[in-house]
């Protein structure tokens, strides 16, 4: 039998596209808390020992960014000034400026905000219906974060990545883990081979499987030797750069845009949540086994120019008649999904980490509740 291998990655809170992340998404919330029809594209570079916020507001809400950006540095752990980012002496600019009137028009007409496609996905693989490599590579990065803030491994500082490849086989089913990689931030005086084995024993194992183990599991971890120095001052950061780890890790298509910063009239944020909520839907009333929804848009028109939906021929109805009933039961206007999403509500910080999709249970944000088709 042939076998056919997928990689999903994740990064964790302190890695440094998502403090920019982070940043932007609490502003966001923090404007939203106060004025639900706050317009926010809001953008955050970091690199070194500094922090710029740029891009374009318009609310009524009175916001402290510096104090969310360092509140938020200083969540995420950057607390020590010898780590080379620090919450209280790192350089904060603030460069927001108004939204231009051009888009504002269109979406005072209850228009799009902008052009753009974006595509929902969802399967079978695992109980929140997202794809195994993703779901695995982001539950090693939420236990490393874990055991870092719980002070387990003392040695242990926020910036870090995760890797998984799954192997699967020719009907499609994923029978092992073939390789996971595992890179974490740490102090200069750790052992390596001790941070090595607690990697693997303490965040690695406990969240894969045992039955998706096996002698010829590769594990890599920090392959490269140290890495001591990490965050904005070994790598820059800015806002969006993460987008195939916030949405599918690769296994679906992306549209290109981003979601951290941009309030709900941002079709790229919203139409997208919707997107996946249709597939997610689509999958959990068991019309498919495997299901991408595609939603395409012009600026300052409100229905969407196109709505696809393909489900990789695992489909219990022809994908037409699937596409007939996404299209009875859905309104895909973009004020009809802020509404029904109830997007107008500070919940953005508490999501865009470790992907914005793939949530279960009452604590599940909106767009990961499912309805019966």
């Amino acid at each position: 039998m042939s076998k056919r291998y997928f990689t999903s990655e994740s990064v964790t809170e302190g890695h440094p596209d998502k403090i920019c992340d982070q940043v932007s998404d609490r502003i966001l919330d923090a404007m939203i808390a106060q004025d639900p029809k706050t317009r926010s594209a809001c953008e955050t570079m970091a690199c070194t020992d500094r922090l710029f916020i740029i891009g374009e507001v318009t609310t009524q809400a009175n916001v402290d960014f510096e104090k969310i950006a360092r509140d938020t540095i200083r969540d995420i752990g950057y607390t020590d000034p010898e780590i080379g980012f620090d919450a209280d002496t790192c350089v904060i600019t603030n460069c927001l400026h108004a939204q231009s009137p051009d888009i504002s028009m269109g979406v005072d007409a209850e228009g799009a905000g902008d052009q753009g496609m974006m595509f929902g996905y969802a399967c079978n693989d695992t109980e929140e219906l997202m794809p195994l490599p993703a779901s695995l590579a982001h539950k090693i990065t939420r236990k490393l974060t874990a055991i870092r803030k719980s002070g387990e491994l003392t040695y242990l500082r926020p910036d870090g990545k995760s890797q998984v490849t799954v192997e699967y086989d020719e009907s499609g089913k994923a029978v092992r883990v073939d390789t996971v990689v595992c890179s974490t931030q740490h102090t200069p005086d750790v052992d390596m081979e001790v941070l090595h084995n607690d990697i693997i024993e303490k965040v690695i194992k406990p969240c894969i499987p045992a039955d998706m183990l096996d002698d010829d599991t590769r594990f890599l971890v920090n392959p490269t030797g140290r890495f001591v120095v990490g965050g904005p001052n070994g790598d820059s950061g800015l806002t969006g750069r993460k987008i195939i780890v916030d949405t599918y890790g690769g296994m679906g298509r992306h549209g290109g845009g981003a979601f951290s910063g941009k309030d709900p009239t941002k079709v790229d944020r919203s139409a997208a949540y919707m997107a996946r909520h249709i597939a997610k839907s689509i999958v959990a009333s068991g019309l498919a086994d495997r299901c991408e929804v595609q939603l395409a848009y012009a600026i300052g028109v409100a229905e969407p120019v196109s709505v696809r939906v393909d489900t990789f021929g695992t489909g219990k109805l022809p994908e037409t008649e699937i596409e007939e009933k996404v299209k009875i039961k859905f309104d895909m206007r973009p004020q009809s999904i802020i509404k029904y999403l109830d997007l107008q509500k500070p919940v953005y910080g508490d999501h865009c980490n470790y992907g914005h999709f793939g949530y279960i249970g009452e604590d599940a944000p909106t767009w990961e509740k499912t309805v019966q088709l």
